[in-house]
């Protein structure tokens, strides 16, 4: 067809002149003559004729400030203002995009910014003709507002962090996030054994209040010789919570465990207005606690505190590293690794800050008020009041202190801060408290606290916490006296308490190091160390690329129990996977594997072989195996593990979470407690891959992202390299900073249908004129006009209505037929068409 090429020519001119207008804000005249049309009389190029130039209504548009995402799109008016600052102009009149005084909020001004905003229009928009070098310019053919606003009127942001004015609360909703793990296993004696547990967090969100329950549970069988069955369920802790950022602080009502830089951790039922670090720049957060360990198959690690679990989940044979637990922890963490022949090692790792310095001028508080509480919910003890507080002196010292106050317990702690510069920083307090016993003595005792970190530049080194701590045989912690008055408890006074925990990294080689002992005053002494030390290498003689060795030292010391294991790794990139030796010795007893490793898209496995020997006990070979799919529903794995001996087991784990808003619901493969999360629209299309994470919009257009990172920026996209052949998206990115807990909600501009040539006809058998643009129903542009009617037309869909639009204002529509095929459309273009 000979007006297919010559379309393809005049459409790349039009787009040439286009660009040619681009930057300029004056009117601009069209030379006609450079096109090679016949009828030059019919062409329309008043809506390119300004830049920004659209007609006065309103409009559905995603507002981008210096090219990032403020939300999802929103009713933008357009109104004609007077162009004063164009007097060359040609019309008396330009369109202006009207912004609500509401939305400079929005926008991360900084004060002096916000105190010369005006408005005009009767005070429905903002007038930003006071700040020099604002520009706001429409984009309809990508839905967007784009307002460019000067560095110097916006408050400090970086890549990964927005200022408060920007953070999103998100959408009203409600969520379940699950973690099930299950287990059948069969023993060389005959038992049989089947175990059922799970844990997660079920939650409501209205504003900004967050409403959360966590709960956990469990079903154990064992038949054969020994019967035994058990089953239990726990909503282990119920509490409403929100940010309040003009406070930099969080507060909660409700059940839960005092975590505090000064005091040991306890559950209570109260109130807790707190200091909340997280929404502090990236920098200047707390770090979070690290566990390391190895499994000698695949192995369940859980993580409890006080009973409460705060991590679980299934690794694969070999050394684990586990750090993405939540840094608001503190106290004492129970870890248990569970292999599958139903062995069992327990230690315990008490988490701390770093010293005790803010910055200066700044003040970190935290103020708790409530009655302690038991596992059952039942109320314990008496009130009490408790608060603590740091201020920033100067930027070598802080001050700070705190006190719990109750009835028959009192705790009174005071400390100072020292930035020693080149050195590092320091921490030094000393706690008093005084317990009532009835019928007893009071118990009076203190408590001293040495804590130290320092990141030494030069060496590359990290040394993020060491600290030492001596306590009186008297001295009582809060769930020391609770333990010992209402349970009887008059064991585990701590005495002394080492900790360190040291990183050193060099180009090609790294080396770890945690450490920790306590001892008690009235049992014996528990210690736990994890040392690492890895290296990178390569070896061109043989074509072999990144291989590493990994050595891993842990011994552990708990409740009477000794245990020590050493180990060491060899990885050797083999394909598209990874081939290792994992060799390891424990209780005397050695421990040689050999395994692969590969993905398989968003998939990945493991296989291990290898055999036990040395000791009491004979040799005993073994194998297994694990396979993770990260579906767009839930994570799933399943492992399976065989001995020479006749044990073997096999397990299914599943973690995810349901998400569900007036916008829409996903399940989703990520969920961790209740946390912060991103529902994403696709404009109702499915299947479309997100943020090349795995996960894909479902049958209504909707994915939800459940690791997303409180009060930072995140950034989501579709995934352009597997995008479906009829689908297009014409806004492919958003960003969002949403507070702790939110559901965060953000729209892609999604286009999916047919792309095929059609001639517009119109009932005077005339044309559209060249440059009229085709919009669908929801009024984005799906394509242009060009000579004798002819229009390219994508994402259309069969049975829909597009209108045609020149000279200002819609004049014509088409119907679509039932079936778009390859080949050319002729569509015929009604006028009776109401504006």
């Amino acid at each position: 067809m000979t007006t297919q090429p010559r379309f393809i020519k005049n459409r790349i001119t039009l787009s040439i002149l286009l660009m040619l207008m681009t930057g300029s804000a004056q009117a601009v005249q069209f030379n006609i003559d450079m096109l090679d049309a016949e009828d030059k009389a019919n062409i329309d190029f008043s809506n390119f004729s300004q830049t920004g130039y659209v007609m006065p209504g309103e409009y559905q548009l995603q507002v981008k400030l210096n090219g990032e995402s403020l939300g999802n799109e929103m009713t933008i008016p357009f109104y004609p203002l007077p162009s004063a600052t164009d007097p060359a102009a040609e019309k008396g009149e330009l369109p202006q995009a009207c912004l609500a005084p509401e939305m400079a909020e929005k926008l991360g001004l900084t004060e002096e910014a916000l105190k010369k905003l005006t408005t005009w229009h009767d005070n429905q928009c903002i007038d930003f003709s006071a700040l020099p070098g604002v520009t706001l310019m429409p984009n309809l053919g990508t839905g967007a507002l784009e307002i460019n606003l000067p560095q110097a009127w916006l408050e400090y942001s970086d890549d990964t962090w927005l200022p408060p004015s920007r953070w999103d609360h998100g959408i009203a909703g409600a969520l379940l996030d699950y973690n099930v793990n299950t287990s059948f296993s069969r023993y060389k004696d005959g038992q049989r054994q089947r175990d059922i547990s799970f844990n997660g967090t079920a939650g409501l969100n209205a504003g900004a209040w967050r409403l959360r329950a966590d709960y956990q549970g469990s079903d154990s069988q064992v038949s054969g010789q020994r019967k035994y069955s058990q089953r239990n369920f726990d909503l282990t802790r119920a509490y409403l919570y929100r940010p309040l950022p003009s406070l930099q602080s969080t507060l909660t009502l409700g059940e839960d465990y005092v975590n505090s830089s000064l005091f040991d951790s306890w559950r209570y039922t109260g109130l807790k207005l707190a200091s909340d670090d997280q929404m502090l720049a990236p920098r200047l957060r707390d770090y979070a606690p690290e566990i390391i360990g190895v499994a000698n198959t695949n192995a369940r690690v859980t993580v409890t505190q006080q009973g409460r679990k705060v991590y679980d989940s299934v690794v694969p044979a070999g050394p684990f590293r586990i750090q993405s637990l939540d840094s608001a922890i503190r106290g004492t963490l129970d870890v248990t690794i569970t292999e599958q022949n139903g062995e069992e090692r327990t230690f315990s790792v008490s988490t701390a800050s770093v010293p005790y310095l803010t910055r200066p001028g700044q003040v970190r508080y935290q103020f708790i008020t409530g009655r302690p509480s038991t596992w059952e919910h039942d109320l314990q003890g008496q009130t009490f009041v408790s608060g603590e507080i740091s201020w920033g002196v100067s930027n070598a010292w802080s001050v700070y202190g705190g006190g719990t106050v109750s009835q028959d317990y009192q705790a009174a702690a005071l400390g100072v801060g020292r930035d020693l510069f080149l050195l590092g920083t320091m921490a030094l307090d000393v706690t008093q408290t005084s317990a009532r016993f009835p019928d007893k003595a009071d118990q009076k005792g203190k408590s001293w606290r040495l804590s130290y970190s320092k990141f030494f530049d030069q060496m590359d080194a990290d040394v993020t916490f060491a600290g030492y701590r001596f306590s009186e045989k008297n001295f009582l912690s809060m769930q020391e006296y609770l333990d010992k008055r209402y349970r009887g408890g008059d064991r585990g006074q701590q005495k002394e308490r080492y900790q360190v925990n040291v990183n050193k990294r060099f180009d090609d080689f790294s080396l770890g190091l945690n450490y920790e002992r306590q001892t008690y005053w009235d049992q014996g002494d528990t210690e736990q160390f994890g040392g690492s030390v890895g290296t990178y290498f390569n070896l061109p003689s043989l074509d072999l690329r990144n291989l590493s060795v990994n050595g891993t030292v842990t011994r552990s010391q708990y409740q009477g129990r000794q245990e020590n294991m050493f180990s060491v790794m060899v990885s050797v990139p083999l394909g598209s996977g990874t081939m290792s030796y994992n060799g390891s010795r424990r209780s005397g007893r050695y421990s040689q594997q050999v395994g692969y490793y590969d993905t398989v898209g968003q998939d990945s496995y493991s296989l291990n072989a290898g055999i036990d020997s040395g000791g009491d006990e004979g040799s005993n070979g073994q194998f297994n195996g694990m396979y993770t799919h990260n579906g767009d529903w839930s994570r799933v794995s399943g492992n399976v593990a065989v001995e020479e001996r006749g044990s073997s087991s096999v397990g299914l784990s599943a973690s995810g979470g349901f998400t569900v808003t007036g916008q829409g619901a996903a399940l989703h493969p990520a969920g961790y407690n209740g946390s912060t999360r991103l529902m994403l629209s696709t404009d109702g299309v499915a299947g479309v891959p997100l943020d090349g994470r795995g996960v894909k919009s479902n049958a209504w257009g909707i994915g939800v992202l459940g690791d997303v990172n409180s009060y930072y920026r995140t950034t989501a996209r579709i995934d352009l390299d597997t995008l479906p052949d009829d689908v297009e998206a014409t806004q492919g990115v958003v960003e969002a900073a949403l507070t702790e807990g939110a559901i965060g909600y953000r729209k892609f501009s999604v286009l999916q249908g047919a792309k095929v040539f059609a001639v517009l006809r119109l009932a005077d058998s005339s044309y559209p004129p060249f440059g009229a643009s085709v919009r669908d129903s929801r009024g984005r542009e799906v394509g242009l006009v060009g000579e004798q009617g002819l229009a390219w037309l994508s994402g259309i869909s069969p049975e829909s209505t597009l209108k045609v639009e020149w000279a200002g204002k819609v004049q014509c529509q088409v119907s679509l037929p039932a079936e778009i095929g390859e080949s050319n459309l002729l569509l015929p273009c009604q006028t009776t068409v109401s504006n």
